[in-house]
């Protein structure tokens, strides 16, 4: 018999009962589209979080104060000390001191409340300088940054992000009004473009930035103590460089040791991982329940290729009366085997790929596509059915003709 021959034989044998074969395959297609949808779930989130990362600046180096121990020898976390200031800033962006930084931006942050009119909204007011539009990567949609000579008089000026400048004006432009901000009136003079990007406490396009100068006088506060400091590498291959120049320069200025350091100096690799970390546990506990779906279908297929074999004794008996050999015979069902694995598995993609185009708008979530994921999934498929379909194939083949034919 040829392959043709056996392949065609087989095929007609699974449509010969296509409700059992389908029940049959169903495991592996339930398995399959598991394995699809986990993988594009998994991509899709680590895709988010590095775009959000993105989103935070390129070439970036967050510099954050260390912890802070209370009077009851009680220690906070980290950014819960006041050891940043202002002068670390200027001497992390001296090229002398740092030659592989590009730009420094050391801010401010508070909660506070913001009023345009009679609408109020409670935001993140970010302090700064000049540079922060550049290292955070942002762009302006409407009107300008403020300037060096704003920044040095302390001007009473706000840039406004998208959302924050969405709740406070509903009609028109918000550039030329103006906000009111612990009673002081600040003129909106720009508003950001949407970056999409959040982090664990904050949404970046609810902010209102404001010179650091007039934040300080905003908050009543003479300290030139900052909250963070981001600072920009050259280029992504300076990025380890610089931060030794900046870890080399902030204990030098604060007169500490490596083990005494008093801040920290996260990179975007580093936030990287550590957001990863939990989407990569979380991929590999669905994909486990993946597997053993998987398993279940490829036992299911052995049970039916078992049935299948028992119900064809007499078949089996006079083909090889005829002169199949045994191995032709363990051809054929091995064949049937794999063809339910193929179909259950193509069933299971088209189900799985179907799944990463409407999830998104149902949960959203981005869901990725993985060709890869898709490639194995279908090898994975035809094992099933190759490796579950062996011994019953085997079994069909140690028959001999005349126990066959014998058999009712």
């Amino acid at each position: 018999m040829t392959w043709f021959e056996t392949l065609r034989t087989a095929g007609d044998a699974v449509r010969a009962h296509r409700l059992r074969s389908l029940l049959t395959m169903l495991g592996i297609v339930i398995g399959i589209s598991s394995v699809v949808l986990t993988v594009g779930l998994g991509l899709g989130a680590q895709d988010k979080v590095r775009d959000q990362i993105d989103a935070l600046g390129s070439n970036l180096l967050i510099v954050s104060p260390g912890s802070s121990t209370g009077t009851g020898g009680v220690r906070g976390g980290f950014g819960s000390s006041s050891m940043l200031t202002l002068a670390d800033a200027e001497a992390i962006a001296d090229k002398a001191v740092a030659p592989d930084v590009a730009r420094v931006a050391p801010t401010t942050s508070t909660t506070t409340s913001l009023a345009a009119g009679t609408t109020n909204w409670t935001s993140r007011l970010v302090g700064t300088t000049t540079t922060w539009e550049q290292v955070r990567s942002r762009t302006l949609a409407s009107g300008r940054f403020f300037t060096a000579d704003e920044l040095t008089t302390g001007a009473d000026v706000v840039v406004l992000g998208p959302d924050t400048s969405n709740e406070l004006f509903s009609f028109g432009s918000p550039v030329g009004q103006t906000v009111t901000v612990n009673g002081a009136s600040l003129t909106v003079i720009g508003v950001l473009e949407a970056s999409g990007a959040t982090t664990e406490d904050s949404n970046e396009d609810d902010l209102a930035v404001v010179p650091i100068t007039t934040a300080q006088r905003l908050g009543g506060s003479t300290s030139i103590a900052i909250a963070t400091m981001y600072v920009e590498a050259t280029s992504a291959d300076t990025l380890s460089a610089a931060y030794q120049e900046v870890n080399a320069a902030l204990l030098t200025a604060h007169d500490v040791t490596g083990e005494e350091a008093d801040f920290s100096i996260a990179t975007q690799d580093a936030l990287l991982e550590t957001a990863n970390s939990t989407n990569r546990t979380m991929t590999i506990l669905l994909a486990g329940i993946a597997a053993i779906s998987l398993l279940v279908g490829g036992i299911g297929v052995m049970n039916i290729m078992l049935v299948s074999v028992t119900e064809r004794i007499r078949e089996i008996g006079l083909r090889k009366a005829l002169g199949a050999t045994p191995s032709a015979i363990r051809r054929q069902f091995l064949i049937e085997a794999s063809l339910l694995g193929v179909f259950g598995g193509v069933i299971g993609v088209s189900i799985g790929v179907v799944g990463t185009v409407v999830l998104p708008d149902l949960i959203d979530q981005p869901v990725s596509i993985s060709a890869p994921a898709i490639a194995a999934a279908l090898l994975v498929a035809l094992g099933l059915g190759v490796g579950f379909g062996v011994y019953p194939a085997s079994r069909a083949a140690r028959l001999t003709p005349i126990d066959a034919l014998r058999s009712e």
